[in-house]
C-alpha cells in the first residue's frame, strides 16, 4: 500500500448503542457506548450535522477576492473568513455556493469551479464534510446575510488574504483550506 492510500481495514470500534444527547436544526450530538480498538470499554460523542460545508473563493479580474468578517460565537472572537455556509442534502453544492456567495457579498458568478470536494473538517468529532468553489465573471449585488449574521465584507488582494494565513489573522481551518489549496494550485501552474 502506498503512503496517503486507505488500508481498506474494517472499523475497529464496537458500537453497543447510540443516544441522542442533543439535538437542533443543524447539529445532532451523540453518545456512544463503545468498545475501543484496544478492548477497553468507552464512551465516543459525536455530531452529526444537517448540512454539507460549502465554500466559495470569489476572484475577480483585477485578481482581489472577498473576505466576510464576523463574530463566531463558541470561539468569543472576530473571524474573517471566505464566504461559506450549509448545503442541505438534496441541493446541489453549486446552487449552495451560488447561494452563500450572494447572501453574503452580494456578488454573483458567472462561473463556478471546483476547488476540491469532500474533505472532512474535524473526523475525530464530528461528520462534517466541506466542498469548495472558485467563482469568477463577479457581478456585484446586494447582499442578504441571515438573522444569525452580522457582516462585514472586505475586498483585498487575493494574494493579500493568503498573506493573512500565512501570519494567522485567518483562522478559520475551511478558509485556510481553500486559500492554501488555491495557493498550491497556482504554484503549479493550475
Amino acid at each position: 500500500m502506498a503512503d496517503g492510500e486507505s488500508s481498506g481495514e474494517a472499523n475497529p470500534w464496537t458500537t453497543h448503542d447510540t443516544s441522542i444527547a442533543y439535538e437542533n436544526q443543524w447539529i445532532r450530538v451523540e453518545h456512544n457506548n463503545v468498545t475501543t480498538p484496544g478492548g477497553s470499554p468507552g464512551v465516543y460523542g459525536v455530531i452529526r450535522y444537517a448540512n454539507r460545508a460549502v465554500g466559495v473563493v470569489p476572484i475577480d479580474d483585477e485578481g482581489y477576492t472577498w473576505l466576510v468578517g464576523q463574530y463566531r460565537y463558541p470561539i468569543d472572537e472576530y473571524s474573517w473568513e471566505l464566504p461559506e455556509g450549509g448545503s442541505p442534502y438534496g441541493e446541489s453544492l453549486e446552487d449552495a455556493a451560488r447561494r452563500e456567495l450572494s447572501e453574503e457579498t452580494g456578488l454573483t458568478a458567472g462561473v463556478f469551479t471546483p476547488l476540491f470536494a469532500d474533505v472532512a473538517l474535524s473526523n475525530s468529532v464530528n461528520d462534517e464534510r466541506a466542498y469548495a468553489f472558485v467563482a469568477t465573471e463577479l457581478t456585484p449585488g446586494v447582499s442578504a446575510p441571515d438573522d444569525t449574521e452580522d457582516l462585514k465584507v472586505w475586498r483585498l488582494p487575493l494574494d493579500d488574504a493568503i498573506t493573512m494565513v500565512l501570519d494567522g489573522r485567518i483562522t478559520d481551518a475551511f478558509s485556510i483550506m481553500m486559500l492554501l489549496h488555491l495557493a498550491a494550485q497556482r504554484e503549479n501552474g493550475k
